[in-house]
């Protein structure tokens, strides 16, 4: 009788450790799965700091040009 009392108390013992395993597995990949979410997260602000920084530069090109322009019309009207 002793016997198999201990043969079930083993049986049980190696479920729950097999639980316990299985739980911090999962824990794992949760973790592993919210690290990417947070790494795709910080691509997507880098891609926006990019277009804002492209944008602003587009808009700095633009200033330049439309000065450029201004000068070449005051130096124009003052030869008139």
């Amino acid at each position: 009788m002793n016997i198999l009392k201990n043969i079930l108390r083993k049986i049980k013992q190696r479920h729950r450790e097999r639980e316990r395993e299985r739980r911090r597995e999962r824990e794992r990949e949760r973790e592993r799965r919210r690290e990417r979410e947070r790494e795709r997260e910080r691509e997507r602000e880098r891609e926006r700091e990019r277009d804002r920084q492209t944008e602003t530069g587009e808009k700095e090109e633009k200033r330049g040009r439309d000065r450029q322009t201004d000068r070449q019309r005051d130096s124009n009207r003052a030869r008139e």
